[in-house]
């Protein structure tokens, strides 16, 4: 990473700017640009990832004098550089002030109107702001909440106290102090202990009125709001969410409709959640799933069979492996229209039966052809195993042999097999 540097002689702890939300391609001489027009700068440092070099977003000015860091803070803060505002604070190199909560606000139901500049604006009034950020997306658009750090906590009580339920451009916000996961967790309990918003899914085929769909759940308590998801042209995506005023009701209606039938549709009701929860959920999911194969190849106890007939289904494989031990599964892979691929999967519940199935079905002839029964590998493991063998059978051979791709030409300096011209033979001398 690239540094400006100047001559100083001033003390960088109490004259060091943080600058964020910049653009990518923001460089420390365009900083070294505007930033001097405050003051003499003693040094700037864009940060940047360590392998690609791109510009992390942020950066960091030390001016020679705190007077003139001061000076820039007040005048220069949310001034447009490359058509977006930056946004300045204090430089705090002690990561104990940030992780403290002291001071620190959460804002939440937001107008996607209100920039980090407006959110500045309205809470300056309580106390020193030490930073102010409205949480966006990857396209730079609000998500509705954001944070306000003061220097003390005497100013942070008196916004929560003023500004909590006020409205802001027409909405309604709420201002409270801001919690760590952690704290929520204690404090709050899991969501999925708290819940009073469900998703329902599976009906496309029953096509609902929006009084039908309420139907279903008025039974379980008061809603609050309930709307079926449509397309463009007013037909429904199969799915929905159904608002309850107690969490209560909204267990009651999970418990009670989860896999029920209704118009011969097999209803999922369940928690509603989060985009980044649900993906969360997921990716731990089939992390467990990865690890469960992983730990049964490295175990020695998953069986690859080829050569199977094509009328030997999952439950015949099962049977034919099942005298040699305890079965977890057995599957034979099909293609998309259903038709075997004529090999599959046996795994075993330990490597003795595994070993000993191995051993005794290996080339045994079911239905009417040989099996291939081997331990299963990853990819990875087949792949060098595979590459050994070659290395192996091209040992010896000319170098010209091994490279050479068959093309189907015969080489030039091939000898063509001639076969050799018989003698004439007249008829009284034919051999019979």
């Amino acid at each position: 990473m690239s540094v400006i540097n100047q001559p100083t002689s001033g003390n960088y702890g109490i004259a060091s700017l943080y600058c964020g939300d910049l653009e990518p391609d923001i460089t420390e001489a365009n900083l070294y640009d505007k930033f001097s027009q405050a003051g003499p700068v003693a040094s700037i440092r864009v940060c940047r990832d360590v392998v690609t070099k791109r510009s992390l977003g942020y950066a960091y000015i030390n001016f020679q004098h705190a007077a003139d860091a001061e000076r820039a803070l007040d005048t220069m803060n949310y001034e447009l550089i490359k058509g977006r505002p930056m946004r300045l604070m204090w430089s705090q190199r002690d990561p104990s002030l940030r992780k403290s909560g002291v001071g620190n606000v959460f804002i939440k139901n937001l107008d996607k109107s209100i920039d980090n500049k407006s959110l500045y604006d309205t809470f300056s009034v309580f106390g020193n702001i030490l930073s102010c950020k409205v949480a966006t997306d990857e396209r730079n658009v609000s998500k509705g909440y954001g944070f306000v750090h003061f220097e003390t906590q005497e100013a942070a009580d008196q916004a929560i106290q003023k500004v909590n339920g006020m409205l802001l451009n027409d909405k309604k916000v709420y201002v409270g102090r801001f919690m760590t996961r952690k704290e929520r967790m204690e404090t709050l309990g899991h969501p999925a202990t708290r819940f009073t918003n469900i998703y329902v899914k599976n009906f496309a085929e029953a096509q609902f009125t929006e009084e039908e769909f309420q139907s279903l759940f008025d039974a379980f308590g008061k809603i609050v709001s309930c709307v079926i998801m449509k397309d463009d042209s007013g037909k429904s995506k199969g799915f929905g969410f159904v608002s309850f005023e107690t969490h209560e009701s909204a267990k009651q209606a999970v418990d009670s409709l989860n896999g029920s039938e209704v118009k011969n549709c097999k209803l999922y009701v369940a928690r509603a959640q989060k985009k980044n929860e649900r993906q969360a959920e997921l990716r731990e999911k089939y992390e467990k799933l990865k690890m469960e194969r992983l730990n049964r190849y490295q175990q020695g106890v998953n069986l690859y069979v080829k050569n199977l007939d094509d009328i030997i289904d999952d439950q015949r494989l099962h049977d034919e492996f099942s005298v040699y031990g305890n079965i977890t599964s057995a599957k034979i892979m099909v293609d998309d229209k259903g038709n075997t691929k004529g090999f599959g999967f046996v795994c075993f519940s330990s490597p003795d039966e595994a070993t000993k199935a191995v051993t005794e079905m290996n080339g045994r002839i079911i239905v009417s052809k040989p099996l291939f029964v081997a331990l299963a590998q990853r990819k990875e493991e087949r792949k060098q195993h595979l590459a050994a063998q070659h290395a192996v059978r091209t040992q010896g051979m000319p170098r010209h042999l091994m490279s050479a791709p068959y093309t189907g030409v015969i080489p030039t300096n091939y000898l063509m097999p001639v076969a050799q011209p018989r003698p004439f033979l007249p008829t009284n001398q034919v051999p019979r």
